[in-house]
């Protein structure tokens, strides 16, 4: 359709609606998204309507009206919480059908989806404009794609997400002195998403790092029955293979999403595979040791500090799919069990000791 055309909008809108409801993740990393707007258009009033999970995390984003809206909900919910509101443009930044179906709650004349390479579901339904297509990149590079739709081309690279002194004082609570090593062992659960590391082989890092360099080792986590078996068999084998205890506090389940940021604002490192806390630990200035086996780092990565990754992707994707990474679809995961027993602990030891040789300030530098 002729009028998907990625020219600048004019004139410039006054009030603009982004939305996208999840994942925590791919929330953090559009909050540079909304600081680049807040710099480049001042005058622009910005409205988001985010899932309610990530609206405890991200609902006090300074300068900007977050609408929380519950996914279990329908359009009819959100269309009443969005009441008299009218917007000069809506920034789709989500592709699932579910996202573009709500989308239609929003009543704003310019409604600017992904380009075609990034589309399914559907989207094209519920937009009247895309994005500049761009080659294949880091997810940043689509979300930034919407400040291109609106004329926009400088990039502002930072988060300053609001942390409460509530929040603060918890995680004072929690942990005093030592440095700290957070760990999320799990991912979000999805159908035949295999991104899990095995327990043993987050225990043998743990002892490294409470040996070598005197860490507390923080387990966080969800609260679902997975996550907590996991934590306790991270600590069951940290106490039947050692003879030094290691100082382990497991927080799985006890802490909300403020309470986690305040943590890994404090952490020196977050180790964890393909999932919220990476992008939590960029968003806090704190580097993530990230395990990628079944996903492509160079797409959904660490937006800074992609040295610290530890890749099996292309190992993966030749064992498993007899292909190199050249050949595959952009962002095809490996769908395989065994994939992340691709990385071993003495890869990601490696990178946690090369880690700790590098200056603080120069830890997150590109």
């Amino acid at each position: 359709m002729s009028h998907h055309r990625p020219n600048p909008v004019e004139p410039l809108p006054e009030r603009v609606c982004l939305f996208r409801l999840s994942a925590i993740g791919d929330c953090c990393n559009i909050v540079p998204v909304v600081r680049t707007l807040q710099a480049q258009l001042p005058n622009t009033e910005l409205t988001w309507v985010m899932g309610k999970v990530e609206a405890s995390l991200l609902g006090d984003l300074d300068g900007v009206e977050v609408i929380a809206h519950d996914k279990k909900n329908g359009t009819g919910t959100l269309r009443r919480q969005l009441g008299a509101r009218r917007f000069d443009a809506l920034l789709l930044m989500q592709v699932a059908l579910r996202a573009g179906l709500a989308s239609r709650a929003v009543r704003a004349p310019l409604r600017v989806g992904f380009d075609r390479a990034r589309s399914r579901d559907g989207h094209g339904l519920f937009i009247n404009r895309r994005i500049p297509a761009s080659p294949p990149g880091h997810v940043t590079e689509g979300f930034f794609g919407f400040c291109e739709a609106l004329g926009v081309r400088e990039r502002t690279l930072a988060w300053n997400i609001p942390v409460p002194q509530a929040a603060r004082d918890e995680a004072d609570r929690l942990v005093a002195g030592a440095p700290l090593l957070v760990i999320s062992p799990c991912s979000s659960e999805r159908f035949r998403n295999f991104r899990n590391w095995p327990a043993e082989y987050y225990a043998e890092v743990a002892q490294h790092a409470a040996r070598r360099y005197g860490m507390q080792i923080v387990l966080t986590g969800g609260h679902s029955e997975l996550e907590r078996a996991y934590a306790e068999r991270i600590e069951r084998a940290l106490e039947g293979n050692n003879n030094v205890p290691v100082p382990n506090l497991n927080l799985v389940g006890c802490t909300n999403l403020k309470t986690l940021f305040a943590l890994i604002q404090r952490a020196t490192a977050v180790i964890a595979p393909d999932s919220g806390p990476v992008h939590m630990a960029v968003a806090a200035g704190t580097p993530a040791i990230g395990l990628y086996a079944t996903s492509n780092p160079d797409r959904t990565g660490p937006v800074l500090g992609r040295k610290w990754v530890v890749n099996a992707y292309p190992a993966a994707v030749q064992r498993f799919l007899k292909r190199s990474v050249e050949t595959v679809r952009w962002g095809r995961r490996v769908r395989d069990p065994d994939a992340m027993t691709l990385i071993t602990p003495a890869m990601v030891i490696e990178r946690l000791d090369q880690l700790m040789a590098t200056p603080a300030d120069e830890r997150l530098r590109e």
